[in-house]
C-alpha cells in the first residue's frame, strides 16, 4: 500500500525549500541593505553588522514562510494533479480529503512554529535590536576628540588637548548648573568608562571650582568620577510576559497580537482554499494556480491587515472562521464531491 503521508510530505518539502530560500535570501538582502543604513549614523564592525542582521532573523522567517507555504502547496498539488498522479490515488481508493491529511499535520506544525516565532523571538529580538543601537548611539556621543570645541559629556562641556588609544591629557570641564552657579574642572588625565547602567568620566590628578553668587569654592583630588545622567525614557528590557500583558492597556500591541495570530495560522488556513483549485483533473480543468496563490495571499494579508489597523479578538474569531468555511465549501464544491 502507497504510504500517502510520506509521499505528500516529500514533494512538498523539496517544493517548500526551493521557493522558501530564495524567498529568505532575498529579503535578507533587504534586510542587510536597510541596517547598513545605519552606519551613516553609528560607527559598526563587520561583525557587528551581522550581529544585527541576526536579530532580524526572526522577522524575515515569520514573513516568508506562510507565503513559501501558500505558494509550495499550490505548486505540489497542481504537479501531482497534472502528472495524474493524485488521479492514481483517487483510483486506490483514497479519498480527496484522505490526501490532505498529511498537509494538515505541515499545515498544523508551520502554525505552531510561527505562533512561537512571533510571541516568543520576535519581542526579544526587537528589544534587542533596539538596545544595541541605543548603546551604539550613547558610544557615538561618547567619542571625544581632542583639540575640539563643543563637546559633551552629559550636561559638560568638555575639551581636551590630547587623546591617545581612549586616554586624554590635559582636560578642561565647564558646567553651567544654573543663572549664578558654574562648575570648572581641569585634570591632567582622564578616560571615558563605559557600564550598561551609566557611563562616566574619570579624571586624575586635577582641581575643581564651584562659583555662586557670594562664594567660591575649590578643591583638589587625586580621582574624580563624573557619572553621565541618565535621560528620561530610556531603552528597558521587558521579558515576554510583560511584553504581551501590555497589551491590555495599549491598542497598538493588542492588534500586533492579533496580526500574528492570523498571519501564524495562515498555513492551516490556506489549505482548503489551495486544495479547492489545485487538486484538478488535468483533461477537464485548467491550471489556475498563479492565480489561486496571488488571490489566496492577497485576502489572507488584507483581512490580517485589518485586524492590524483596527481589530479585536471577536474580529479575528469571525476572519478564522469565515476563511474555514469558504475553503471547505469551496472544497466540498469542486473537488471533495467529485473525489
Amino acid at each position: 500500500m502507497v504510504d500517502v503521508r510520506s509521499y505528500i510530505s516529500l514533494n512538498f518539502s523539496k517544493s517548500f525549500l526551493t521557493i522558501f530560500i530564495p524567498f529568505f535570501l532575498i529579503i535578507s538582502l533587504v534586510y542587510l541593505v536597510k541596517l547598513s543604513g545605519l552606519t551613516a549614523q553609528i560607527q559598526m564592525t563587520f561583525p557587528e553588522l551581522l550581529k544585527l542582521y541576526s536579530y532580524s532573523i526572526p522577522d524575515i522567517i515569520f514573513y516568508t514562510l506562510p507565503l513559501s507555504f501558500v505558494v509550495a502547496l499550490s505548486n505540489v498539488l497542481i504537479k501531482l494533479s497534472q502528472d495524474n498522479e493524485l488521479i492514481a490515488l483517487y483510483a486506490l481508493g483514497l479519498k480527496a480529503n484522505k490526501v490532505l491529511y498529511s498537509v494538515w499535520v505541515l499545515g498544523l506544525l508551520f502554525s505552531l512554529l510561527l505562533l512561537s516565532i512571533s510571541f516568543l523571538a520576535m519581542p526579544m529580538s526587537k528589544q534587542f535590536l533596539k538596545s544595541f543601537k541605543e548603546s551604539k548611539k550613547n558610544e557615538a556621543k561618547l567619542n571625544i576628540h581632542a583639540g575640539k570645541l563643543g563637546q559633551k559629556f552629559g550636561d559638560y562641556y568638555i575639551y581636551v588637548k590630547k587623546e591617545k588609544n581612549g586616554k586624554f591629557k590635559d582636560i578642561v570641564i565647564y558646567n553651567r548648573t544654573n543663572k549664578n552657579e558654574e562648575q570648572f574642572f581641569a585634570a591632567k588625565y582622564g578616560q571615558i568608562n563605559h557600564a550598561p547602567a551609566s557611563n562616566s568620566l574619570q579624571l586624575e590628578d586635577g582641581f575643581g571650582y564651584t562659583y555662586a553668587e557670594k562664594k567660591l569654592q575649590q578643591a583638589k583630588y587625586n580621582t574624580l568620577e563624573v557619572f553621565e545622567q541618565k535621560q528620561k525614557g530610556s531603552f528597558k528590557f521587558q521579558d515576554i510576559v510583560s511584553y504581551w500583558s501590555q497589551a491590555k492597556t495599549d491598542p497598538k500591541i493588542m492588534h500586533r497580537a492579533l496580526f500574528f495570530i492570523f498571519v501564524s495560522l495562515i498555513p492551516f488556513l490556506s489549505i482548503y482554499l489551495v486544495a479547492a483549485f489545485t487538486m484538478i483533473n488535468p483533461r477537464y480543468q485548467a491550471n489556475r494556480s498563479f492565480v489561486v496563490m496571488f488571490l489566496t495571499a492577497l485576502l489572507l494579508y488584507m483581512i490580517a491587515s485589518m485586524l492590524e489597523k483596527s481589530g479585536n479578538a471577536l474580529w479575528l474569531a469571525a476572519a478564522v472562521f469565515f476563511i474555514v468555511s469558504l475553503g471547505k465549501w469551496l472544497f466540498e464544491m469542486r473537488v471533495a464531491r467529485y473525489f
